[in-house]
């Protein structure tokens, strides 16, 4: 596959410190005046937000489980035109992904997809010649993968960053690209499995300067970038990558985006975007009013029970979807926009009230009630797809329907969804007319049948 110079960032765990090494890389080599086109293995929404603000670009998510090989090569393809280098932040440890039989959904799986070089990221903390035993079983483990080297995060000493050499060197293994000394990337806030969503006007752009320098100290760069540019040959954008869109659409789509609501996956934007729709970002805490003139309305993910207080406030905005809904317009919510679109969410023992369209409560558990991949045939016509269609996802909630079942019988259930780790199969995306809520995290940019039968629904052609 010919591509910009790409390099994949693994790690042998999650916490090995891939994302700081990432982060650092990217704004390293951005602020040298190159183009960084990043990526997310898997189907997160928070690392994508750090690694856009590092770079200056979008940040994408490759998951060949979810969205596949082919949809993986054209993203991939695409939006690397204009780009002086790809790297790509793995997920968990190199081969862990959708089950344990194969490689699917795992960083492994996209570094053989793209046939980019890995570069592997070990906690070295208390580790001696171990260190290449556990090397050697994640270079060997799968032949076919290429390694760049390896980079040793929280080294303790010159001598100790010497006897890791010495170890890979002695086996015949991939070499020691650098160290990073224990405690030298400043720590990165967390919530549940994820970073704390990246905010420009909240994060300091001191951050990202702080961990390149960390990284220019103590990796080569200047030997390690030569390398990246020799691995693979660089081609020239398609003619037609930068023509406007000609599609006949004139659609606004409003979406939800602030700091109680940000998950989204940048594709499935691009797609609407190409096929003529005007994506138009607001926010349900601070403003009063939904945009004018809009076809649809997509409320997503995001932290909305720790904004419950103040969206609950809001109560010219909870109108204002209330009346938008009314008037039979395509309304889509997604896990958090669920949770805005119901009766209300409870939080450590208090009620706050939200939309009241969808008739059901929610509340917060101590612990996570779902996570993991998902598949879904719809089993009627619906918003995103015909009867028959099927999606996939991920689910990752910390809240619950608290109601036994939504017994207003104008919603029906129109997702047969079956989690992958159990192959359990049951009920779920609640429809009523034109509106849509659900917890599952659907990709859609994956399937142009289902973007184009949101456009249509939302009164475009497909």
């Amino acid at each position: 596959m010919s591509r910009c110079p790409s390099l994949v960032i693994a790690g042998t765990h999650s916490g090995a410190g891939k994302t700081s090494f990432t982060l650092a890389l990217a704004r390293s080599l951005a602020r040298r005046g190159l183009q960084i086109q990043t990526f997310k293995v898997g189907p997160d929404f928070l690392d994508p937000t750090y690694l856009a603000l590092a770079s200056g670009r979008p940040c994408y998510n490759l998951d060949g489980w979810m969205s596949g090989h082919d949809h993986c090569h054209r993203l991939f393809a695409k939006t690397t035109a204009d780009a002086d280098c790809a790297l790509v932040e793995g997920v968990m440890g190199l081969f862990d992904g959708a089950d344990a039989q194969s490689d699917a959904g795992s960083t492994a799986e996209i570094a053989r997809l793209l046939n980019a070089p890995v570069i592997l990221v070990v906690n070295v903390h208390g580790m001696g010649r171990s260190f290449a035993a556990l090397v050697k079983g994640y270079t060997t483990f799968q032949p076919d993968l290429r390694f760049m080297g390896v980079v040793a995060n929280h080294c303790g000493s010159e001598r100790h960053a010497a006897l890791l050499s010495d170890s890979l060197q002695a086996a015949g293994l991939p070499p020691l690209l650098g160290v990073i000394p224990r405690g030298a990337f400043p720590e990165l806030a967390s919530r549940h499995l994820g970073l704390v969503t990246a905010d420009r006007g909240q994060l300091p752009e001191s951050l990202f300067d702080t961990l390149a320098d960390v990284l220019e100290r103590n990796l080569p760069l200047e030997a390690l970038f030569p390398k990246m540019l020799t691995n693979t040959v660089r081609t020239a954008p398609s003619p037609d990558s930068g023509k406007p869109c000609s599609a006949p659409n004139h659609l606004r789509i409003g979406v939800a985006r602030d700091a109680a609501f940000h998950f989204y996956y940048q594709d499935l934007f691009d797609a609407l975007q190409a096929s003529g729709c005007e994506i138009v970002f607001f926010s349900p805490l601070a403003d009063r009013r939904l945009p004018e003139g809009l076809s649809g309305l997509y409320l997503g993910g995001g932290y909305p029970e720790l904004h419950a207080e103040r969206l609950a406030e809001n109560g010219e905005m909870l109108a204002a979807i209330r009346a938008y809904a009314a008037f039979g317009r395509p309304l889509y919510a997604e896990c958090g926009g669920l949770m805005y679109l119901s009766r209300g969410i409870e939080v450590n023992d208090r009620f706050y009230p939200f939309a009241g369209i969808l008739p059901t409560r929610t509340r917060m558990l101590s612990g996570k009630k779902a996570l993991g991949y998902v598949e879904v045939t719809l089993t009627e016509d619906s918003l995103w797809g015909r009867r028959g269609d099927i999606l996939r996802g991920h689910e990752f909630h910390y809240s619950e329907l608290i109601d036994d079942a939504i017994s207003d019988p104008a919603w029906r259930r129109v997702y047969s969804l079956r989690r992958c780790r159990t192959d359990k199969v049951e009920t779920e995306g609640y429809q009523n007319g034109a509106i849509l809520a659900s917890y599952m995290h659907l990709h859609y940019a994956s399937r142009p049948e289902a973007v184009a039968q949101f456009i249509k629904r939302c009164g475009g052609k497909p």
